[in-house]
């Protein structure tokens, strides 16, 4: 099946799901298509082992198959949905909490990080450097996840802005953690990366402190074009430009393209926006980027729904990841309490700060993309699968129920 062939279906099938969901189910956006889609997937299982003669499952197999899932979320999908991300954080807002930000990004996703990876060695008797690659991929909140959330649910500014900047970068310092520890559980993979400590430290400043530079300048370089210009189409199509570029870039220099693209979209989502756009630029820019965030978030979404149809699913795979969850859990209260506690002294923080950052910390498609892009290896189904039961526990158990605890914890 052609590319072209794919995303017309793809299309179709948001668009049929998308209606269901607005009629039927009546649930936000992203997590319905998320669920139509999961029964969807279920239906044709059952339709394959009643009537296998029809080869319905083969047909769906073939034409998911065809999807590299990581390759489409992190070198299509992912830049475009953090810069629209960013662009709407309050860079002045972010700036006010950024000790608190910082620390849960690095220092939390190392927390989690162990957390959670010791915790599936625990349970499953994996290797402890294999569980720890489970417990890198699983960490980040994915702000995909996060930020579609933050849409439909009411919190304080303060709280917010913590939950929004956090998840924009804590998936950049995840993946760098992720590749690291690949590269040393996995030596047959051909890394290239130096081991050693001083070797991972330098990767981790580059990747990560590249990134972030290089996102500024491209950034500046970007802002100073649309102040130069009144021409709305031209300038939507450079913020276009600014984005693909930027992560290319950085892919090219071996430097964060996730940091690059979210410090570029806080730079024009702020600065470019107050001083670079005329009023009329302004709204269409901010009305594209909100149609390709919506448009981007329906399709990974309901592709991680049709995901489960070509997993290898055993249910010691399934026990393992339902036994994961609460660990998970876990790790993600510890990455945001530690971090609150040690800026405690210098700052305030919002009330119900930790129970809220901990169940609405979603795991999203970052995390299945990367369990995917593992080397072949014995352990390779089980971890995916398990990535797969906790991302969807947690869009749908998690998502759906947020709204309660911020009731409970910040409004009580």
């Amino acid at each position: 099946m052609e590319l072209f062939d794919v995303f017309s279906i793809s299309l179709v099938v948001i668009s049929i799901f998308g209606a269901i969901n607005y009629h039927l189910l009546k649930l936000p956006s992203t997590i319905g298509l998320l669920v139509i889609s999961l029964i969807t997937s279920l239906a044709v299982m059952a339709i394959d082992s009643i009537a296998p003669s029809l080869g319905l499952g083969n047909v769906v197999r073939e034409a998911i198959g065809g999807i590299d899932f990581y390759e489409t979320l992190m070198t299509v999908f992912l830049s475009f949905l953090l810069f629209a991300g960013a662009m709407h954080v309050d860079l002045e807002e972010l700036l006010k909490r950024k000790a608190a930000i910082a620390l849960m990004a690095s220092l939390g996703v190392m927390i989690s990080t162990l957390v959670a990876g010791y915790g599936f060695h625990l349970i499953t008797g994996e290797a402890i450097l294999t569980a720890m690659v489970f417990g890198a991929l699983i960490s980040p909140t994915d702000p995909v996840a996060v930020m579609g959330l933050l849409k439909t649910v009411k919190v304080p500014k303060s709280l917010e802005v913590k939950i929004g900047g956090e998840s924009l970068f804590n998936d950049g310092i995840g993946i760098v953690v992720f590749a690291t520890l690949v590269a040393i559980a996995y030596p047959e993979s051909g890394s290239q990366l130096d081991t050693t400590v001083s070797g991972i430290s330098l990767f981790l400043v580059h990747e990560a402190g590249g990134g972030a530079v290089l996102g500024l300048i491209t950034g500046w370089v970007a802002y100073k074009a649309l102040k130069s210009i009144d021409e709305y189409v031209l300038e939507v199509i450079i913020t276009l430009a600014l984005v693909a570029g930027t992560y290319s870039l950085a892919s090219a220099l071996h430097a964060s393209g996730p940091i690059a693209v979210v410090m570029a979209g806080l730079l024009i989502g702020n600065h470019g926006v107050r001083f670079g756009m005329s009023k009329k630029t302004r709204e269409h820019v901010h009305s594209f980027w909100h149609l390709l965030d919506e448009v981007l978030n329906a399709l990974l979404f309901t592709f991680i729904g049709f995901e489960v149809l070509v997993m290898d699913i055993q249910p010691e795979y399934l026990i393992a990841g339902a036994l994961t969850i609460p660990i998970v859990l876990v790790g993600r209260a510890m990455a945001v309490a530690v971090p609150l506690r040690l800026i405690l002294f210098r700052q305030t923080f919002t009330k119900g700060a930790i129970p809220v950052m901990t169940w609405g910390g979603l795991r999203g498609g970052i995390s299945v993309a990367l369990a995917l892009s593992l080397p072949d290896s014995p352990d390779k189904d089980m971890i995916v699968v398990a990535t797969y039961v906790a991302v969807v526990f947690s869009v749908l158990v998690q998502g759906l129920s947020v709204k309660w605890v911020i009731q409970k914890f910040v409004k009580a």
